[in-house]
Formats: structure tokens, sequence, C-alpha cells
């Protein structure tokens, strides 16, 4: 099957763009997204998820539809679905989500199918990068794409399925630096598949024998993490009623060579605090209960609660009333340095203490203070934070909580913003043991 390769990625989210931007070194790419707003911002050079620098953005984009001219490379974006009707290799890479029942969201994949189907031809590929459980790619989306298409699978067209491992916020494992599993509906096409990603990952690739394989491969690393991080977070539970400080425990034990040093903590995210309920609800389909999976996100979904728990607690033993007390929250991203905001457990700890009858100040100058409140109906001041809270209170604080540890919050001066007798609550263990009350 000789061909030259004209890329299309489908979502230029946190996957999608850094991803479109690498092929687009090598390759003719059109990235497609529905959303004109992020298309518009990506077209100006700017990228709202900060994964890719102004500078690495433009130095790979061109004016024009690149399919257009013979061996041009180049990326151009597009919210046009007829930009992308040449293209002879498609990549989904949009979000896979739970809904508020915890069950997969297959919607945003059988959407994105409609579009490749509507513009499929002969000898196409269409790879899958999103999260799924083994079976979805062949399963749901090829009887999607056939359908549109009007073409037969295995013999006009072919997929492949390459699960995402974007890392958001890490600048030092990029998309290109992590080695990447690959696949494909038949041997010619896994090896094509390969070959492409090959082209361009650095860290090399493995191609697996199977699409469900690979499918595999992917929701258990995730599930992988959550298990462990649910460990920690027991002890975590168990060591506070024993007055033992967890961190200090898990120091004196990663002392062991082959000791696994995981943390406590809240665990949201798009990935590890969504993607095991996918594999246990495809288990439960065909008649196994995970019991393993879903204790491991049951005990993580409960750890904003304990955190509130822990302060109220704190706070007490200060004699601070809780009933109207002023606490300071860092941080409402999943994780530190990186603006994603999607399934934030941050948002447990603040709504937990909000049933206390506390008032709650949410500070995080990375998150986006417009979506904060569009998701969360939450205020978040961004800017300064001295310029923030110098303009909003004339009071200091009985409470801070450390929830997220963007780097920003690791050189502040914390009594700076506390009352005499306040509490700080440390929930990500790195703060100096001196400036904190309690660790979780």
């Amino acid at each position: 099957m000789s061909r030259q390769n004209k890329i299309a990625v489908i979502g230029l989210g946190y996957v999608g763009l850094p991803l479109a931007r690498l092929f687009a070194t090598k390759y003719p790419v059109i990235g497609f997204d529905i959303n004109q707003k992020r298309i518009a911002e990506i077209n100006n050079g700017v990228d709202s998820t900060q994964e890719i620098s102004e500078d690495l953005l433009k130095s790979v984009q061109v004016s024009e539809n690149p399919f257009a001219t013979p061996n041009n490379l180049g990326l151009y974006c597009s919210s046009n679905h007829e930009d992308i009707r040449d293209a002879n290799v498609y990549i989904v890479t949009v979000p896979t989500p739970i809904d508020k029942h915890n069950r997969p969201d297959l919607t945003p994949l059988y959407r994105s199918s409609e579009t490749v189907g509507n513009v499929l031809k002969k000898n196409d590929i269409v790879i899958y990068e999103s999260t799924v459980y083994p079976g979805v790619t062949e399963e749901e989306c090829v009887p999607v794409l056939e359908k549109v298409s009007g073409l037969k699978f295995n013999i006009d067209f072919f997929v492949g399925y390459s699960p995402e491992r974007i890392n958001p916020g890490d600048k030092e494992h990029t998309v290109d630096k992590i080695l990447k599993v690959t696949s494909g509906s038949t041997l010619e096409v896994g090896k094509i598949v390969d070959d492409l990603y090959k082209s361009v990952i650095v860290a090399g690739t493995h191609l697996a024998p199977t699409i469900k394989v690979a499918e595999a491969s992917k929701v258990i690393e995730n599930s992988q993490r959550d298990l462990n991080i649910a460990f920690m977070n027991e002890l975590a539970k168990i060591f506070s009623l024993m007055d033992i400080d967890t961190h200090d425990v898990l120091e004196a034990a990663g002392t062991k060579w082959n000791f696994l040093k995981f943390k406590p903590g809240l665990v949201g995210g798009h990935c590890i605090g969504v993607d095991p309920f996918y594999l246990a609800q495809k288990a439960q389909e065909i008649g196994y209960y995970s019991e393993l999976i879903l204790a491991a996100r049951r005990l993580n979904d409960s750890m904003g609660a304990f955190v509130a728990s822990q302060v109220v607690k704190l706070m007490i033993k200060s004699d601070i009333k809780i009933r109207g007390a002023k606490i300071l929250n860092l941080g409402i991203t999943f994780k530190e340095n990186c603006p994603d905001i999607r399934n934030s457990k941050a948002i447990d700890v603040i709504t937990n203490l909000q049933d206390y009858g506390a008032e709650i100040i949410t500070y995080d100058p990375w998150a986006n203070s417009k979506d904060v409140f569009d998701e969360y109906g939450i205020t978040c001041y961004s800017n300064t934070i001295d310029n923030e809270f110098k303009k909003a209170f004339d009071t200091k604080f009985d409470a801070i909580i450390h929830t997220v540890s963007h780097h920003e919050f690791l050189t502040l001066d914390l009594s700076k913003y506390l009352k005499e007798h306040g509490i700080v609550y440390d929930v990500k263990g790195v703060l100096s043991r001196d400036s904190v009350s309690k660790r979780l």
C-alpha cells in the first residue's frame, strides 16, 4: 500500500494540537476542530492549553491548505470539514468523558466518526487516539464510519489505534519523547501506522498485535495509577487516626529499592479519574463486576471530603469558628502547572467546606476565571495574589489550603495572608514542614 501521507487531526485539545504540530514538521497536516474560537486562537499562534509555545506553533503554521501543493508540509487549522476531504490519514483525538453516573460517554467519538465518515475514501486510514475500553474502535466507531461513508471496513478503508500519552503541563516528557503504542486493523496497516508514528516519535514505538490489545494497554495504565494512589490515600486516612505523618512514613519506606513511590492526593483530571470507569463498565457488560477498580475509584473520590474534614478539625483545635471563617484555597486546576480544570477534585474540597458554612476564596494563577465560573459556579482569582487580595479583602485568612502545587505557590510566604492562630493544610505535602499545620 504505497502512499504519500496527508494527515488530518480531528480535535485540537491537549492531545490533538501537540500531535498535529509534531506531524507538521514532516507532513502536510490539517488540524480540525468544531470550536471556531479555538481555531481562531491557534491561527493567531496562541495555545490556551499552554502546551505549545507561540514560537513553536508558528514555526509549522502555513496560511493555506497544504494538501493543495505536492510535497508541501506544515499545519493548517480549520473548522470547515471540507478542508479535510483530501486527507488519507485521519487521526481522532477527541475527549472520552463520563456522564454524571460515571458511565462512558462516547458521544464525541460518534460525532467525530461521522465527520470523518463524510469525507472517507478508498484506502484511507482512520487512527483513534482517544482512551476507550477494549473493542470501542472496531465495535463502536467502525460501524459509524461504514454507515456514513458507504465503504466496507478492511476492504475499502482501514483503522488503527494509538493511545495518547500526553502529560499536560509536563515540558520534559513531550509527545515526541514518550514511547508510542500502535496497532492496525490488519498486519499491513499496523506496520503503516507504526512507521507513521515512528517517523516523528524519537522515543520509538511498540506495535501491538491487535487494536484491542492497544486499547486495553492504555486503559490499564491509568487504572494502575489509580489503584496505587488509592492505597496511599487509604494509608493517609489510617495514619491520620494514629497521628502519624503519612509523608514521613513513605519517605522511610521509600528507602527500600523496590518500593513504589506514590503519594496520597486528589485524583481528578480526564485520565486517571475517568479511564478506570471505562474498563469497569466493559467488564460489567461481559458479566464481571470489578471490585478492586471501583473500590479504588470510590476511595479516591472521597478524598475531597476527607481533606475538608481534616481542615475543619484543625480549625476547631485552634479555636477558630467554622461558620463564617475565611479560607484561602490555593489551586483549582486538576494538577500543577497546567490550566486544565476538567474534573478537578479541588472543587470537592471547596463545596464540602462551604457546607460547614465557611467562606472559600480560591486563587489560581493558571486557571481561566471565566472557565472556572462556567464549569463550577465559583469565583477564581487569577492575577497576582497581592493585587487581587488587596483589592478584594481587608482581612487575613483563618485557614489556607495548599491544594495544587503550582510553582508560584512554592515560594509564597503564607504567613502574610494568615491570621495569628490560622492553620495551613498541605494537600500535596511539598511545602516546608515549619510552614504548615498538617500534611495529607
